[in-house]
């Protein structure tokens, strides 16, 4: 080999330097707890007034896919998530099918973010246009993901910290406004799970809604290749889903005791009213702050999230297409490409209407949780047949199929809207595989070679040079 030849052995690639709470921070940061508030008056309309019990549905179906997706990423540790594991217990083009869906909700994620800080400002500055407000926060949330995942991870855990602070003062202002005989007039009444005319029908559908607030937990695993250690992904998956469901359980609970019935909202956010009714315009001032704060979390995490998916997916394919969507930025080992790509997507904010793009990120999730509990059975019970013992076929059969079937009912109760354009946007993903299989006559390439690993506090590039030359003079 020569000199030339081994210097250049060593391409740039994703740097290992998340710990087990950086990457929870980012799964709790993602799944932006302040969410419960924004889409309050919606959720209360659609599920007759019970709220807590939609998200105590949603957190149920989302602990048996956080299961499923904990045992792949141990069996696949790479940053593909769902798109990976379909495509190696499946099948390479299912796999492509799927992430291409996963990008559906993935790309709509910081979008939303950025939609919701703009109604913020549009709430306190009506006379600016939207646009401005859209085009500097994204431009910014931008330029911090290509800066480095280790000030991401920084950044969104400040973030992350203030928003459940000022939760926490929520739940504190509402118990003392319930106590002077506001809404339910205590925080201990039953109304939010369960009054006579609620409705299995309701629930399911308000859950379908309420589930993107759970998105987040199976982002975590696009972090994979950037964990110190990649056996801790699993438990940050749980870790995060669970901390997450009691944090919007709360806050559901005493958001619904104060505001039993969904009238009185106007369109939009519900959130800036619901913190002015408990602590008027000064509570409501640090509120919308922190919501500010939650959906600037959520947009450094998801757009990392989905930036590593097109790396991955880019990493896997051909062509300069391919090459580019791949490309990692040799000093900040981030893919760039990707990250200046979900940056343009999120200027969408600036014209797209909040409950759509709720719906139409909740079909690409429920589709991927769904093929993420198949591949489970598959891989385990089927590939490696591990279905002798009863346990086996409990945890490699029943979990998995219980995932199943509750990610399917969620998915066929999503809006007819959602549904429509959701499949439009999967039968161009099918017609993309088409030309780029020259109609199933050739095999997608997939593979999970990370190539290189960086581990946290190398010197970059020139310390791998600077190994390869010392290997040389030793005549290695």
């Amino acid at each position: 080999m020569t000199a030339t030849s081994t210097l250049t052995a060593h391409p740039t690639k994703l740097r290992r330097s998340l710990g087990l709470w950086a990457i929870v921070g980012l799964g709790l940061g993602y799944m932006t707890p302040m969410t419960v508030f924004d889409t309050f008056g919606y959720v209360s309309e659609e599920s007759g007034g019970v709220v807590p019990l939609a998200y105590l549905f949603a957190l149920v179906v989302m602990l048996f896919t956080a299961i499923s997706y904990g045992r792949m990423t141990r069996i696949y540790p790479s940053a593909g998530s769902a798109y990976t594991y379909a495509s190696e217990t499946i099948h390479p083009n299912v796999g492509f099918l799927v992430g291409w869906t996963a990008l559906l909700d993935y790309l709509l994620l910081p979008l939303v973010n950025a939609l919701l800080v703009r109604q913020y400002f549009e709430s306190f500055f009506p006379e600016v246009p939207g646009w401005i407000w859209v085009l500097g926060y994204v431009a910014v949330i931008t330029l911090l993901n290509l800066w480095s995942i280790s000030s991401t991870s920084r950044v969104n855990a400040t973030l992350l910290v203030f928003q459940v602070v000022l939760i926490g003062v929520f739940v504190i202002l509402a118990w003392g406004t319930l106590q002077q005989g506001a809404g339910n007039g205590t925080a201990f009444s039953i109304e939010p799970l369960y009054h006579a005319n609620v409705q299995i029908a309701t629930v399911i559908s308000a859950a379908t809604i309420v589930c993107f607030s759970f998105i987040g937990f199976d982002a975590i695993t696009m972090y994979t290749e950037e964990a110190k250690d990649a056996h801790t992904v699993p438990k940050a998956i749980v870790l995060a889903l669970v901390l997450g469901g009691v944090i919007f359980f709360t806050a559901a609970w005493f958001a619904q005791s104060l505001f039993p019935v969904s009238e009185g909202f106007t369109e939009g956010t519900a959130l800036p009213e619901i913190a002015y009714s408990v602590g008027g315009m000064i509570f409501q001032i640090f509120f919308v702050s922190a919501a500010i704060a939650a959906a600037a979390a959520s947009s450094l995490a998801s757009h990392a999230s989905v930036s590593r998916m097109i790396y991955v997916m880019g990493r896997n394919g051909s062509g300069p297409i391919a090459r580019r969507l791949s490309y990692v930025h040799p000093r900040f080992r981030t893919p760039a490409v990707a990250v200046v790509l979900v940056g343009i997507v999120s200027l969408g904010a600036a014209v797209a209407d909040l409950d759509f793009v709720f719906s139409m990120i909740n079909f690409g999730a429920l589709i991927a949780f769904t093929v993420v509990n198949l591949a489970v059975i598959l891989h385990f019970a089927v590939r490696r047949r591990e279905v002798k013992t009863a346990w086996q076929i409990v945890r490699n059969v029943v979990l998995p199929a219980i995932g199943v079937v509750l990610t399917v009912v969620l998915w066929l109760n999503v809006s007819s809207q959602a549904m429509t354009y959701g499949l439009i946007w999967l039968a161009i993903g099918f017609i993309a595989l088409l030309v780029m299989t020259r109609l199933f006559r050739r095999r997608l390439h997939m593979s999970l070679q990370e190539d290189e690993v960086i581990a946290e506090g190398d010197e970059g590039p020139e310390a791998l040079l600077e190994d390869d030359r010392q290997r040389l003079t030793a005549g290695e």
